[in-house]
């Protein structure tokens, strides 16, 4: 794996272990500038909001579906609701261990969406989407 420019990493999920382990992975990989975790998405969208414009930085985002308040699905879709200067900023990754099928196929429906990661987080399925 070939990384120069550190990035900076948004982990947004209900369950303090999960968090944990993505939070283990992405430092080991020695290429985290940053890592913020939420157990709320609502808590990672008002974070956000408030990064003054034109100072968003380039950001992967690990995004659970089911989580309590606002799922997965709601908040991408409040997040592509912000500003293309905003969300060009990011990607997000929807990490859950949901096997049914039609929120498979809604995953894809998101422009902001770039892929679909089965938990837990591992090494390798992060190896494959920082390559």
């Amino acid at each position: 794996m070939v990384q120069t420019k550190k990035l900076n990493f948004i982990v947004v999920d209900d369950s303090k272990l999960d968090c944990f382990i993505a939070e283990k992975i992405i430092r080991n990989t020695g290429i985290s500038e940053s890592i913020k975790s939420f157990l709320q998405a609502t808590e990672a969208l008002e974070y956000i909001k408030a990064i003054p414009a034109g100072e968003h930085q380039r950001t992967i985002m690990l995004v659970d579906i089911q989580m309590p308040v606002m799922n997965g699905f709601e908040f991408v879709e409040a997040f592509e609701k912000l500003p293309k200067e905003v969300t060009d900023n990011y990607t997000i990754y929807i990490i859950s261990s949901s096997i049914n099928e039609n929120d498979l196929v809604r995953v894809h429906t998101y422009a902001t969406v770039k892929q679909f990661l089965n938990k837990p987080l591992t090494s390798n399925n992060l190896a494959v989407l920082l390559a």
